[in-house]
């Protein structure tokens, strides 16, 4: 495999680090990404801050955590977990937190994660492949009912259950699955219809990999963990590549960004509000050209508010 093959374009760079870098002593900060990949954002942040200034990483991707150790850098340090436990950090400790979804070409690109129906690889999928169980493993196990449950809700696939219906029957007659080719052939032969350039095991790819790592519930997580870490004035910035992902974020910012006042109990105080809303952005023309990957890429940004006393 060669390098060019698996290097890493990273999406809204400088844009996401100008808006996560907003305050008037930000240099000085102390920062979080929630999502180290393969480091672009965390070097462009480095490269801001002051001497002052600290960055700390999470990522469940033991290739990232080697690729983080060419960082030689005092204000860096990274954690080999999910992004979901940056709520254990202090409370207040944090002056921004950065989290770009999704998966990062190298994954992509590399057929023995098994991430891609473009290669011949096994059936992996893992984030972290030093733990869990890969999607190969729970499909020789799992029902029609759980199969169809993960395809049409993380995939939004309408042939859900046509797919794991011929996945309990290939199982039956010949053994599960275990490649990505062959998954993606089950996947062509039972699905008819597809929109135009797509492949029409896309859905159903993406669906086993958010499942099989979790990919929501610790974004839920994540973000909730958000309002307790952030600093007044801290910035949350999150970049989204689906639809899913990009409905939790959006929901959200919103919930946080207004006054709760519960009608059950008419005299109590409403809950004030704990985000700020400051926009969203989207890839210039110019960026998805020169990286099509961008062109799904959404950028939501929100401002911790002053927590009451």
């Amino acid at each position: 495999m060669t390098e060019a093959v698996l290097s890493h374009t990273t999406v809204l760079l400088n844009e996401a680090v100008d808006e996560l870098l907003q305050a008037p002593a930000a240099v000085d900060g102390h920062y979080v990404d929630a999502t180290f990949g393969r480091g672009g954002h965390s070097r462009l942040i480095l490269s801001r801050l002051s001497k002052q200034g600290r960055l700390l990483a999470f990522d469940k991707d033991p290739e990232a955590i080697a690729e983080a150790g060419r960082i030689d850098d005092v204000r860096f340090s990274i954690r080999h977990e999910g992004f979901s436990h940056l709520g254990e950090l202090p409370t207040g400790s944090v002056d921004g937190v950065l989290m770009d979804l999704g998966i990062s070409s190298p994954q992509i690109d590399s057929p023995e994660r098994g991430f891609s129906f473009r290669f011949e690889g096994p059936l992996d999928m893992r984030m972290d492949t030093t733990r869990g169980e890969s999607v190969a493993c729970w499909l020789a196990t799992a029902s029609v009912d759980q199969i169809s449950e993960v395809v049409r809700d993380y995939g939004e696939e309408r042939f859900a259950f046509q797919i794991a219906k011929a996945l309990v029957a290939r199982r039956q007659e010949r053994g599960p699955i275990s490649s990505t080719t062959d998954l993606a052939q089950l996947v062509a032969d039972t699905v008819k219809t597809r929109e135009p350039g797509q492949n029409p095991a896309t859905r159903t790819f993406q669906a086993f990999r958010i499942f099989i790592n979790a990919e929501l519930e610790e974004l839920q997580q994540a973000l909730e963990g958000c309002l307790r870490v952030l600093a007044p004035g801290g910035r949350l910035v999150v970049i989204s590549f689906h639809s899913l992902e990009d409905r939790i974020v959006k929901q959200f910012m919103s919930k946080h960004a207004k006054e709760v006042v519960d009608r059950r109990v008419p005299f109590a105080e409403p809950v004030k509000m704990r985000l700020n809303l400051c926009g969203r952005r989207r890839p210039s023309e110019t960026e998805v050209r020169g990286n099509p990957r961008a062109r799904s890429a959404i950028m939501r940004m929100a401002e911790r508010t002053e927590v009451p006393a």
